[in-house]
């Protein structure tokens, strides 16, 4: 893995994200201004006639980092697409022109003591912690820049992850005296690159490249900027072939199938496959095949 020794995650965050230099007052007016601003103007989402969802992280100030009720709204936005019917897949990507997302802002952070800081949730609210794995639909991270802190952690959580040759990750919690805040670092990376290349990336804070990150299978692929959504809309479109009532079925196995023993993995394989047997997604799949031509899928 290599080392990027002319830039470094502090010198990322120094331009504009830490805002260590504002005091209590000045985050205080900002944290004000912030809540009046409505949802759309930080977390934008559209639907296209494919079905195909694009939430788009717009912060560009503040290199796209989450301030607590901007979260609030990304988090509120996935649900709500993933509820809806006519969504079929989800791209993720940052609004900024080469950045994904700058993590969580500190500006906001330190308005609140350490002693009353409150956790999104409990832990049994995979809804809140990790919104993009409860999605029941296939969701895509389409990187251009860093992620840092939040802003890798959702990118673990998307289920396949296409970048530019300017896109890096860095899980840098521990230089603020954290662990990775969502729990995705700890344990869908691990799953994801293996334990000790994980634990390298924790433990150091340090940026992993997007070279680095197609060596170690993070991602599935590099493309030029320009090409970047012109990618995420083609691999969207691949998913938009399958059916999305197995499909949301595939998902749930998957992520929930790695803390399942394989006896309790075919408990639920037997009782999902019984689901899809009946459902008229099957039976839209096979009338199809029989009269050669391309299904209509309606998720049920």
């Amino acid at each position: 893995m290599t080392e990027d020794k002319n830039y470094s995650v502090n010198q990322f965050l120094d331009e504009g994200q830490r805002g260590d230099t504002l005091s209590a007052t000045e985050s205080i007016n900002q944290l004000d201004e912030w809540a009046r601003r409505t949802m759309s103007e930080y977390i934008l989402s559209s639907i296209d006639d494919r079905g195909v969802a694009t939430i788009t992280i717009n912060r560009p100030e503040r290199k796209n980092a989450m301030g607590f009720q901007m979260l609030g709204d990304f988090i509120k936005t996935v649900a709500d697409l993933g509820a809806d019917k006519s969504v079929r897949v989800i791209i993720v990507t940052g609004g900024t022109e080469g950045c994904f997302c700058a993590g969580t802002d500190l500006s906001d952070l330190k308005t609140i003591s350490g002693t009353k800081t409150k956790l999104r949730g409990e832990s049994n609210e995979a809804g809140k912690w990790w919104p993009l794995v409860a999605c029941p639909k296939p969701v895509i991270a389409a990187i251009d820049g860093p992620a840092v802190g939040m802003g890798a952690e959702f990118t673990s959580q998307c289920d396949v992850r296409i970048a530019t040759p300017r896109a890096r990750f860095a899980w840098n919690f521990v230089h603020r005296g954290l662990i990775p805040d969502t729990g995705a670092g700890t344990w869908l990376l691990p799953r994801i690159i293996g334990p000790q290349k994980a634990l390298d990336l924790l433990y150091s804070g340090e940026f992993l490249s997007a070279d680095d990150a197609l060596e170690l299978g993070y991602v599935k692929q590099i493309v030029a900027t320009e090409d970047l959504m012109a990618a995420a809309n083609a691999q969207a479109d691949r998913f938009l072939k399958g059916a999305p009532f197995s499909i949301a079925k595939i998902k749930s196995m998957v992520y929930e199938g790695l803390e399942r023993s394989v006896i309790d993995h075919m408990d639920v394989h037997i009782a999902n496959l019984k689901e899809c047997i009946a459902s008229k997604d099957h039976v839209e799949g096979v009338t199809a095949f029989l009269e050669k031509r391309e299904p209509v899928f309606t998720g049920e």
